[in-house]
């Protein structure tokens, strides 16, 4: 349902529909453009309080449906890209530079996510990380023992057929198929390795019975009994093992699992008007308050490393965010690919999804 204040933001907020998916209307001043979720109030409740509502929200499915829209002339202020995909839109010119002066916790935020070169340019940051966790295999405990799914090769076997799913996400996938395939670094597979990965994903698909493009549609497939196995996010267990579900985390397979970051930056379509409600729904997402939340009920990571110490080991560990040094040797992190790599992993996954 749209709640429209007035009859010019309804003609804003139709065109938000129309170019970039359904849309959330409220203050039109702000448009983000982001994942289906994320407008959760309690990522923001700062910005709230200070302006009187939450910004204006449409949505997209992944980040390469993002980018083709916004070069194509979708206008927003703010958008959720992770960390992979940043480069890639820095050199598109969608993105505008970052004042981190006017970011209230910017030096609480982990070193490791923040400074990443390929997020600068010309000593400026475009990237404000702010989110992270992981994919790793979730499966339901009635139909499968831990002992079924100490390997990822339990994907391609014929036994599953129809009852998987993985995520719409090219990188999620890759990430899978280089894991399954011996490659832990994809920034350094060669094209041999890519062809493996890539064959991995061929025998995969015959048994997903769908691609999920979100989590609250992946929690219906597994509630229901129709998907008992899948490659998901922390929120997926989070949500449905706090719900009482028979569903389990497994990062510690024999090929491991996989971690991604992030985050928000300012779009170069942004207006004037925006600028100081972008710095303002950025300090509101970096408070302790929203760290706190999007861990406790959404089981996911913070880049706000002082207020994620204060966070219990207990409450990481419930939602499968603790970390150990065999763990991290384990993941493959995706870090910003080449563009050659990344370019030929959008058009094979879309081939692999239609069946070639």
């Amino acid at each position: 349902m749209f709640a429209y204040r007035n009859l010019a933001l309804a003609v804003s907020s139709a065109a938000l529909v129309a170019a970039g998916g359904a849309a959330l209307a409220d203050d039109a001043e702000l448009v983000v453009f982001d994942w289906a979720g994320y407008e959760d109030p309690g990522f923001f409740q700062a910005y709230i309080e200070e302006h009187g509502g939450a910004p204006t929200y449409a949505f997209f499915g992944d980040e390469e449906e993002a980018f083709q829209k916004l070069r194509a002339g979708f206008q927003a202020d703010v958008s959720h890209p992770c960390s992979q995909s940043v480069p890639k839109w820095m050199d598109a010119d969608l993105l505008a530079p970052i004042d981190t002066s006017r970011i209230d916790r910017w030096d609480d935020l982990e070193p490791g996510f923040r400074d990443i070169e390929a997020y600068m340019k010309d000593g400026e940051h475009y990237f404000v990380p702010v989110d992270w966790g992981n994919t790793a295999l979730i499966y339901n405990t009635d139909v499968l023992s831990e002992e079924d799914v100490q390997s990822l090769q339990v994907f391609v076997d014929p036994e599953h057929e129809g009852r998987i799913s993985i995520g719409d996400n090219v990188d999620d996938a890759y990430a899978l198929a280089f894991l399954a395939t011996g490659v832990r670094d994809w920034t350094k597979a060669t094209d041999e390795d890519f062809q493996a990965a890539s064959d991995w994903l061929r025998k995969l698909h015959t048994n997903v019975r769908t691609y999920w493009t979100d989590g609250a549609s992946l929690r219906q497939l597994m509630q229901s009994g129709e998907v008992y196995l899948t490659w998901a996010w922390n929120e997926t267990y989070a949500t449905m093992s706090g719900e009482g579900h028979p569903i389990a985390l497994k990062r510690d397979t024999d090929e491991g699992a996989s971690s991604w970051v992030c985050g928000y930056t300012r779009l170069t379509s942004a207006t004037e008007e925006s600028e100081d409600k972008f710095y303002d729904f950025i300090n509101a997402w970096l408070e302790p308050g929203s760290a706190e939340y999007i861990v406790t009920q959404w089981g996911y990571g913070h880049s706000n490393v002082a207020a994620m110490a204060d966070i219990s080991e207990e409450t990481l560990s419930s939602v499968g965010l603790t970390v150990s040094e065999d763990l991290r040797a384990n993941t493959l992190w995706q870090a910003p690919t080449s563009s050659e790599l990344r370019e030929k992993m959008i058009a094979e996954f879309e081939l692999i999804k239609a069946g070639f």
